[in-house]
């Protein structure tokens, strides 16, 4: 039987302390010095076998987070491979970065968060073209595997894609309370007028409580910005106020916040292998990687992940 020469730990220490390259070869040449040190076929293989699974995150995530309060966000990010033509899991994507479709990774997930603490709890990959499954599939599955670990947050909050009216029912029927951006061609109807779109509907300052179309009653409101830019925000909260919901909003930045850091600080989508499975498992451990900095300096002792990063190296520099 064929001895174990590296673990998921020795992969997620390279994540983490590497500033540039993100491959198994590399991991291989940084190793600690020994008899028989780990070759780059240890940690190729260990990407390659490991059944994908977002279990060890959570297991990692669960004594940091309270299950009750906070705010539960969930949203999506494109990893991007633009010169990936052989690399499993890469399609085609929307990229808030660019502004424009683009060839990439399209990772999903579920992030608890205080206001102070970035703490990811799940993830998904879409991949319709294998598992036939939806962003919507996957929208549901993450809010069910929070139910089932005790979660009960003082709000879900997540995007204007996903406030179609089976996720609104999906979250009420699981007793939350949510908070989402709308589209402005989602139809509501304001004191029996009739439904209209809710950008053509008179909203005051703090808030109008209107009937969305086969939902019920949701309280709106709008916000326009120094530039012209119109935002419309929604919730089922009718006796939220506009402090509360800014309050909110500023906080669903905190997925923003962890995906810039886990794009630059773990090298989510740096990784070169072409299976599937190694992808999958390779953005896993990038996601457990988040965790160490943002565990035990970030909010441990108010340092950035990027100084936790720069002090690794400085002594070599």
């Amino acid at each position: 039987m064929n001895v174990i020469k590296c673990y998921d730990t020795d992969y997620i220490d390279f994540l983490i302390a590497s500033p540039e390259l993100f491959s198994c070869t590399e991991a291989a040449k940084v190793q600690p010095e020994a008899i028989f040190p780990p070759a780059h076929n240890s940690f190729t293989r260990r990407l390659l076998l490991l059944e994908p699974d977002p279990e060890p995150l959570w297991r990692e995530a669960r004594p940091l987070v309270p299950r009750t309060g906070g705010l539960l966000v969930l949203d999506d990010s494109t990893l991007d491979k633009p010169y990936a033509r052989s690399i499993d899991l890469v399609t085609r994507h929307r990229s808030g970065k660019h502004h424009a479709v683009v060839l990439g990774i399209n990772l999903r997930t579920s992030l608890w968060t205080d206001g102070d603490r970035h703490i990811p709890c799940d993830y998904r990959f879409y991949d319709k073209g294998t598992d036939g499954l939806t962003k919507n599939d996957h929208f549901g599955a993450m809010l069910g595997a929070a139910k089932e670990r005790g979660f009960a947050p003082d709000c879900v909050a997540f995007d204007s894609w996903y406030s179609g009216l089976e996720n609104l029912k999906l979250i009420r029927g699981l007793g939350w309370r949510w908070l989402t951006r709308l589209k402005v061609n989602r139809r509501v109807n304001l004191d029996r007028q009739g439904n209209k779109a809710v950008g053509a509907t008179a909203i005051e300052t703090g808030g109008t409580i209107v009937h969305r179309e086969g939902y019920g009653l949701i309280r709106v409101f709008r916000i326009v910005s120094r530039g012209g830019d119109t935002e419309h925000w929604a919730t089922d909260d009718l006796a939220m106020d506009e402090m509360t919901r800014l309050s909110l909003a500023e906080r669903t930045w905190a997925i923003e916040n962890y995906h810039r850091g886990l794009k630059q600080c773990c090298g989510v989508g740096r990784c070169q292998a072409r299976a599937g499975r190694a992808q999958r498992n390779h953005i896993g451990m990038a996601i457990r990687a988040f965790l160490r900095p943002e565990r035990r300096h970030f909010y441990a002792t108010g340092i950035s992940w990027y100084e936790a990063r720069a002090r690794i190296v400085r002594g070599a520099i």
